[in-house]
């Protein structure tokens, strides 16, 4: 087990009322924020297949996951087991359990927008501890 410390700013300094440029085909990638409150990332897993999701992680807040283009599906730590949570377009997902992800049409094929606190701990543990 380990614990990461999200500091504030965590997230990059941008222009106001512009377009923001987003890298395609990265795991994870802040995009912008507000100081002390929350912030805005783009998430889509190398990942395709449930068995390839070996870590799992745990905010000490919530976080809200959007589809945004392709298929993503959530592995989350419920119930005494995992549990797969395909993610729908429109259809936004607030998370608080132990989760991780794919993309079943291949690495980084999935595009989900997350919003998440400017200032959080993740605790982050192999897949198997979280049953």
């Amino acid at each position: 087990m380990s614990i990461v410390k999200t500091t504030s700013p965590s997230f990059p300094k941008v222009p106001p009322d512009r377009p923001l440029d987003v890298s395609r085909g990265a795991r994870w990638q802040e995009v912008c924020g507000d100081k002390g409150h929350w912030r805005v990332g783009i998430y889509s897993p190398g990942e395709s297949r449930p068995g390839e999701v070996t870590q799992l992680e745990r905010h000490d807040c919530p976080e809200l996951f959007l589809l945004l283009d392709g298929r993503l599906t959530l592995v989350l730590a419920r119930e005494g087991g995992l549990r797969e949570l395909p993610l729908e377009p429109l259809r936004p997902v607030l998370v608080t359990a132990p989760h991780g992800a794919y993309c079943p049409g291949g690495p980084h094929t999935g595009v989900a927008l997350v919003v998440e606190r400017d200032v959080f701990d993740t605790e982050l543990r192999p897949a198997a501890e979280w049953r």
